[in-house]
């Protein structure tokens, strides 16, 4: 067990960043509470009704076709052929690329966190309560923040085509049959205003796929939380409406920078629970992309897509 817990931490590192420091992967002091107690909090959630939640003896289950259960743009910037992040120059104005994914993830309800954490690659990285997913801050080149790059152009009929919509979320643009993913990279406003006031407090509006809850901005008071108040992962350890004697989380805290979503997981994560990003910047088609810095080696992407983590 150890070993593949090292085997899948050097993975993350190979296929989408750096683990972040500390010199071991041990439980932090900081206590979390009991699997019936989590549960007992989860069910608290208000998930949509196109999710299907079940709980196992230390798990939660959702299925969900991945189409959240808000509205979104008629259209949607998308970039054109040979482009990995697109601008209003490099961008053509679509149909809402949404398609339906197959949703199944079975996330721990016993996490725990620990001191060694593991960079969130590309890709999902949690299922949030709308039944959509949650991918990092960043987009295809693993650098740029789609939330400070967010633009808007025109389409044929003179309707508005955002790169990200009004929910901090879009499509990855369907590729080659792939693509389709809605997801999302910062707090989505339009999922938070349905279970929580302007002025209260946040409550739970997703999990991330080590167990932790995800958050929006708020505190138990109803106070905003600054982002400097977040460890690395976006992570704090306060009380909240379902977890009164308070619980690690995550908080989305409605930023446009890198803080804008989870950078990095503090406790153990299954990377099979990880949907790789379809690769971006191919032809018509979905060829492949061109060459980037980043390339990896043939024998690290090809590892990346058998496991299903994204580069």
């Amino acid at each position: 067990m150890a070993a593949a817990s090292v085997a899948a931490s050097l993975l993350f590192a190979a296929c989408g960043g750096v683990a972040a420091s500390g010199s071991t992967g041990n439980t932090t002091s900081a206590a979390v509470a009991s699997s019936s107690t989590i549960k007992a909090g989860l069910k608290k959630a208000t998930w949509g009704k196109n999710t299907t939640v079940t709980y196992g003896t230390k798990t939660i289950r959702l299925r969900s076709n991945g189409i959240p259960n808000h509205s979104r743009s008629k259209y949607y910037a998308v970039p054109n052929a040979g482009v990995v992040v697109p601008t209003q120059a490099t961008a053509t104005a679509a149909l809402d690329p949404t398609t339906a994914q197959s949703y199944d993830y079975k996330i721990p309800t016993t996490p725990k966190k620990i001191s060694k954490t593991t960079a969130a690659p590309l890709g999902s990285i949690g299922m949030m309560i709308s039944g959509s997913v949650l991918f990092n801050p960043y987009e295809g080149d693993g650098n740029t923040v789609a939330m400070a790059s967010n633009f808007v152009i025109t389409a044929p009929d003179g309707a508005k085509a955002p790169f990200v919509d009004d929910c901090s979320g879009h499509p990855t643009p369907a590729m080659g049959g792939r693509g389709g993913q809605y997801h999302y990279h910062g707090l989505p406003a339009c999922v938070s205003k349905e279970v929580d006031t302007s002025t209260g407090p946040s409550h739970i509006i997703g999990i991330a796929f080590d167990g932790f809850p995800i958050y929006g901005k708020r505190d138990i008071k109803g106070k905003v939380i600054a982002a400097s108040k977040l460890d690395k992962c976006n992570g704090i350890t306060s009380a909240t409406p379902e977890f009164p004697k308070g619980i690690y989380h995550y908080v989305l805290p409605g930023t446009a920078n890198a803080t804008s979503s989870i950078r990095c997981f503090h406790g153990k994560v299954d990377s099979s629970l990880i949907t790789q990003m379809p690769k971006m910047g191919g032809p018509p088609g979905g060829g492949p992309p061109p060459a980037t810095s980043r390339a990896a080696s043939a024998a690290v992407r090809l590892l990346c897509d058998l496991t299903g983590v994204g580069l």
